[in-house]
């Protein structure tokens, strides 16, 4: 049978530099991958977010006071149309009077 040496038990182990240094380098791009580029762009999309929100508010009250508007225009446009009905009826009055006016002015002479 094979019979294996323990690896802790070796006076000539060597440390593969090679596989440390490259271990090295993979957590340095990982932790400038997360420290530069990740966490900045979370921090980024936070604030956009809050100023998406902040947007949405400003875009709920101009809804709200194009409302109020349309509301206001829509009074105005009711009142001015009642005004110019009683307006008409009172030129015709005013009209009818003056014939009226005219006519008995004419009985008296």
């Amino acid at each position: 049978m094979l019979e294996f040496e323990p690896v802790a038990d070796r006076p000539n182990a060597r440390i593969p530099w090679f596989l440390v240094a490259a271990s090295t380098v993979l957590l340095l791009l990982v932790l400038y991958v997360l420290f530069v580029g990740y966490v900045p762009s979370k921090q980024r999309v936070a604030g956009l977010e809050a100023e998406l929100k902040d947007l949405y508010k400003r875009e709920a009250e101009l809804q709200t006071r194009i409302a109020q508007q349309d509301q206001r225009y829509a009074l105005r446009e009711r009142q001015i149309s009642a005004l110019t009905s009683e307006r008409d009826t009172l030129i015709r009055r005013l009209e009818e009077l003056e014939k009226l006016l005219a006519a008995a002015r004419k009985q008296n002479r």
